[in-house]
């Protein structure tokens, strides 16, 4: 058994080299399916990354009148605190606000001299409220318009929501449309890698047709004629996948400290290399299964035996 199963892959390995040309095609094309594969699973870690990052710096800021009192903003902050959706709740005073903003633009000149023209302190009080989970906002500012008490809900000036919610929102659907035009792209790179082991395959029992007519008088086995075929879709898909992890590992090396540049915490490599026996059986199974099926489909067609 094991003989024979040595005959195979030499008779596979063989047909493979005769076909120099349309090997490399093979291999090629299945190198972009399985990237692009391997792509769309690092872009999900990567776009939870900065949702989640994204997320935790996202808040509503209401603000208080001028004339509201400390012990009544509290008060606001305690029936806060109540709601389940609320993850935490900060106060943030007048002298506080104007100590923040001198801070964050003590470098402008024409600020600074605008804000003591100003000659008081033009900033309100606030709280910042930020959600277990960015649907939620929604809620918690239905509070603040319906459910708070009038007189407490008089004291508000504005409730304010940052930008950065938006930019989620937007992230999500960026994400969602990368990942729909990946999955496209990767079912119309698969049949195009199929067409090609298909045809790689159809060649091979073409050139091969008399020394298949003499294996079947000799009285050959099905596998042992067939065997050489598979092992040949085979052998493209696993150097395609050699390849293609050689390139990722490479890429995720290079760009990763530069990607955590941009985005402090994103590890790329790290996480390539704590999912690598993920990727690895992602990439197998891509590339060695779609020249097994190719084969397959060319030998079912073409190969009568």
């Amino acid at each position: 058994m094991l003989t024979l199963l040595k005959r195979i892959i030499r008779s596979g390995w063989l047909s493979f080299r005769r076909q120099g040309g349309l090997s490399v095609a093979t291999i090629f094309i299945m190198i972009m399916v399985i990237s692009l594969v391997t792509f769309l699973f690092l872009f999900q870690n990567i776009t939870q990354f900065l949702i989640s990052s994204l997320q935790e710096k996202v808040d509503i800021s209401v603000y208080f009148k001028e004339e509201a009192l400390e012990e009544e903003i509290l008060k606001v902050k305690e029936e806060l605190t109540q709601i389940p959706e609320v993850k935490e709740v900060k106060y943030v005073s007048q002298e506080q606000a104007l100590a923040k903003f001198i801070q964050r633009h003590k470098e402008s000149s024409v600020l600074m001299e605008s804000l003591k023209e100003v000659g008081e302190n033009p900033l309100l009080a606030s709280l910042n409220i930020s959600a277990r989970e960015a649907s939620q906002y929604a809620r918690i500012a239905n509070f603040l318009d319906d459910t708070l008490s009038p007189s407490l809900k008089n004291l508000i000036e504005k409730v304010d929501y940052y930008q950065r919610k938006s930019v989620i929102e937007k992230i999500f659907s960026l994400t969602a449309g990368i990942n729909r035009g990946g999955i496209l792209l990767i079912i119309i790179l698969a049949l195009v890698a199929i067409l090609v082991v298909f045809n790689q395959v159809r060649l091979a029992i073409y050139s091969q047709r008399e020394e298949l007519t003499i294996q079947r008088l000799v009285g050959a086995s099905n596998w042992f004629i067939r065997g050489p075929f598979l092992v040949q879709g085979a052998i493209s898909g696993f150097l395609a996948t050699l390849f293609c992890l050689l390139i990722f590992t490479l890429i995720c090396w290079f760009f990763s400290p530069k990607l955590e540049i941009l985005f402090p915490g994103l590890n790329l490599f790290g996480y390539f290399t704590g999912n690598f026996g993920i990727i690895l059986l992602i990439q197998i199974f891509t590339g060695v299964g779609l020249g097994i099926v190719s084969s397959l489909i060319a030998i079912r067609r073409y190969l009568e035996i």
